[in-house]
């Protein structure tokens, strides 16, 4: 009787252990591949499952988020035969979990080398040069390569990355002396341009001055002859206005005996300065008679004033 009870126990037990062994939870984002006696029965997807024991196992899992693949380093030969080291990083999601099982038998090591030989074939097109400036195109060729290639794999490429290109040291040496080169032509075409700009500024700066000065200069000899113009305006106005007011003078009433009377002072004093200064002078004959002296201006006088 113990005995039954002990197998029919340990019966129960084994049951549990087998029923608990074929429940299944799939975790987000991943696919199990189910095998039916050793044929593909089923694709689990998240959640519980429940296989049947014995029968249905789990031959496969896969995630379906997007991986990230390094791609190791290789070398590549450029078109201008210069060896050059490159390795990216390949981007790529399972789309198919049951084509990712039976197309392939291991798609992650497919598309590395699919990767790496297209990377070859397109390293080998361009130029040392070329290689740094055309990543966005060394990318897109690897993508569409590797893309097409795993499509039966129901595997999709999404993106693929270079991550560096690694000529030879004596290649970046060169590339360093010629980069020096360049920074120091561009520096003394700028310091040229610099020294040009300078002397052009100079000049303009010369020439505006002369221009500057010319037309003060100008100015002042227009000023200085516009002032001389109007000193002997005012001097000739000045001259007849005196000679107008002697003129009425002479013709009003006791004129001309002043003028008789001025002509025989400024006389007399003239001759007395010519005495003063000389020690021998020429006394005219008729010195005595200044009423003659007097009568000759008068005369003079009478003819201007004739004439005006």
């Amino acid at each position: 009787m113990f005995s039954a009870d002990f197998i029919l126990i340990g019966l129960i037990i084994i049951i549990g252990i087998i029923f608990i062994s074929n429940i299944k939870i799939v975790p987000q984002k991943q696919a199990y591949i189910i095998e039916r006696l050793g044929k593909y029965n089923d694709t689990l997807i998240a959640g519980f499952k429940i296989l049947v024991p014995f029968i249905d196992k789990v031959a496969y899992k896969h995630t379906l988020k997007e991986q990230a693949i390094d791609v190791a380093s290789q070398v590549c030969i450029t078109k201008d035969n210069i060896s050059v080291e490159v390795d990216g990083v390949l981007y790529l999601q399972v789309m198919d979990p049951q084509k990712a099982s039976y197309g392939i038998d291991n798609y992650r090591f497919a598309s590395i080398q699919i990767a790496q030989t297209t990377m070859r074939s397109v390293i080998g097109k361009l130029e040392l040069d070329r290689t740094f400036e055309e990543r966005d195109i060394i990318n897109t060729s690897i993508v569409e390569a590797v893309d097409k290639a795993s499509e039966p794999w129901g595997v999709k490429v999404t993106r693929y990355e270079v991550r560096n290109i690694t000529p030879p040291q004596s290649i970046k040496d060169a590339m360093e002396k010629q980069m020096r080169a360049e920074r120091e032509k561009r520096a003394t075409i700028a310091e040229s341009e610099g020294a040009k700009q300078s002397k052009i500024n100079i000049a303009e700066g010369d020439k505006q001055e002369l221009i500057a000065r010319s037309e003060g200069e100008k100015q002042r000899k227009i000023n200085e002859a516009e002032g001389k113009a109007a000193e002997i305006e005012s001097v000739a106005i000045a001259t007849a206005n005196g000679i107008r007011k002697i003129a009425e003078a002479i013709n009003s009433q006791g004129g001309m005996d002043a003028v008789n009377l001025r002509v025989a002072e400024q006389y007399l004093s003239e001759f007395g300065k010519l005495a003063k200064t000389n020690n021998s002078m020429i006394i005219p004959a008729n010195l005595a008679d200044i009423s003659s002296i007097i009568a000759s201006a008068t005369t003079v006088f009478e003819k201007s004033k004739l004439h005006s």
